[in-house]
């Protein structure tokens, strides 16, 4: 498809044309500034710059913190202390980069929930949706290795109990965990292969963000409307859009201003708020914690993998049928990653014709408890793994496979949507008045 017809980047001095005959970066920049974008985005469209902001921030604190660390089990514990109490300005450096984890994951969770609701994952942007939930992976891969770092009980523990899940997987379990932890325990080896990958993954993010935002310039961007920019002549695009910059540029930078006041007010008084007491204790192979947790953003998938237990009937049955080869603990791990893959099988999951929940009253109601659901495992996942949890665990999980698995197939078929505007042009002026309001509104 054809990217929306724009003005491109034409260089004016000799300097600027020598430079773009041989390497067009200058153009590459202007045209992602000035892309024509939806006139009509709401405030969910601010995500975008929050989570470049903490991609940035994740990366420049990192590179600090890894000049005074240093990645063994008999001196990590004590380096960090060392960069919390000796190094200039190192508390505020740690803290920065641990609370940017969990703005980095407030910011992404709101983005793919907008891109759920708003049906971003529809065609024409399949392999943008795909590149983002890889992403996805990639920081929930990251931020375990990263929480491993400080050496804690909850970083030793932590990193036991996940890899052990990996030691499940039948026939490929055992040799796949010996490889994660580079031998039969947690040890050095480990603590090395977790320093190297959460110190390159970042850089393999930051690649694929480039490449996530590249194919906007073909499929454009999505918007509350769902429906797509006029793209026959230049001047039809043009009264359904306005160039990124200034517009969307100036609105996105008010908004991240507004979200960082408040999470330089959590890193400068409650810095500590989202971590765990534990991890202030160096790592004791012999001393098991009474309550092993992840962090807050992993939760919802923690709580979905301890939610299939052995008295589950679905995993009685399937272990039935393999022959004890998939247990309750194999059946926990592939649910885990399941839930993750359901989300990313969105656009050919979602069977209607119409993108926007705006326009499909059932779904929105559906979409709605899906957000109660997901807060609800994230609770459930920090709780112990007993009654009456197990139970709201096993009951949340399966609401969150039937909206993918059943509900959104279903809809497509059942539900009336309502009349969608013509166009973008017709849903502005509907929002803001005619000609009289501002394109940045």
């Amino acid at each position: 498809m054809a990217g929306i017809p724009h003005d491109h980047y034409e260089p004016k001095s000799s300097g600027e044309k020598w430079l773009h005959s041989r390497l067009p970066i200058v153009g590459l920049l202007y045209d992602t500034l000035m892309i024509p974008t939806p006139k009509n985005l709401n405030w969910m469209w601010i995500w975008g710059i929050v989570l470049t902001f903490c991609l940035a921030l994740q990366i420049i604190t990192g590179i600090v913190l890894v000049m005074h660390y240093t990645p063994h089990v008999d001196m990590a514990f004590a380096s960090v202390e060392h960069i919390m109490r000796d190094v200039n300005g190192g508390h505020m450096i740690r803290y920065l980069h641990m609370n940017g984890a969990s703005l980095f994951f407030v910011a992404v969770y709101a983005h793919i929930f907008r891109g759920l609701y708003y049906g971003s994952y529809k065609a024409p942007r399949e392999v943008t949706w795909i590149i983002g939930m890889i992403i996805y992976v990639l920081m929930m891969a990251t931020v375990f290795m990263g929480y491993v770092l400080p050496w804690g009980q909850m970083s030793f523990w932590g990193a036991t109990v996940i890899t052990g899940l990996f030691g499940a997987l039948p026939f490929i379990g055992e040799p796949l965990q010996a490889w994660l932890l580079g031998g039969p325990a947690v040890d050095n080896a480990t603590l090395n292969r977790f320093f190297s990958l959460h110190y390159l993954l970042p850089f393999l993010i930051a690649g694929l963000v480039i490449v996530h935002i590249w194919a906007f310039h073909t499929t454009g961007n999505n918007n509350p409307t769902g429906v797509e920019v006029r793209r026959g002549s230049k001047e039809e695009a043009q009264k359904d859009t306005v160039p990124f910059w200034p517009y969307f540029v100036i609105k996105d930078l008010f908004a991240l201003a507004i979200i960082l006041t408040v999470f330089f007010a959590i890193v400068g008084f409650m810095p500590n708020y989202l971590g765990h007491p534990d991890n202030y204790i160096e790592a004791n192979a012999l001393v098991t914690p009474a309550h092993i947790v992840p962090e807050w953003y992993l939760l919802p998938f923690y709580a979905i993998l301890r939610a299939f237990t052995s008295e589950v009937w679905v995993v009685q049955f399937v272990s039935f049928l393999t022959g004890g080869i998939i247990d309750a603990k194999v059946f926990g791990v592939l649910a885990m990653f399941g839930a993750i893959a359901v989300m990313a099988l969105a656009p050919w999951l979602d069977t209607s014709s119409v993108r926007s929940a705006r326009y499909r009253p059932m779904l929105k109601w559906w979409f709605a408890l899906l957000i109660v659901d997901f807060v609800l495992l994230m609770w459930l996942g920090a709780m112990p793994a007993e009654e009456p949890y197990a139970s709201f665990s096993l009951i949340a999980a399966t609401y969150w496979f039937a909206y993918f698995l059943v509900i959104l197939p279903l809809m497509g078929v059942l539900e009336k949507p309502l009349p969608q505007p013509a166009t973008i042009e017709e849903d502005f002026e509907a929002q803001h008045g005619k000609k009289d309001a501002s394109p940045a509104e």
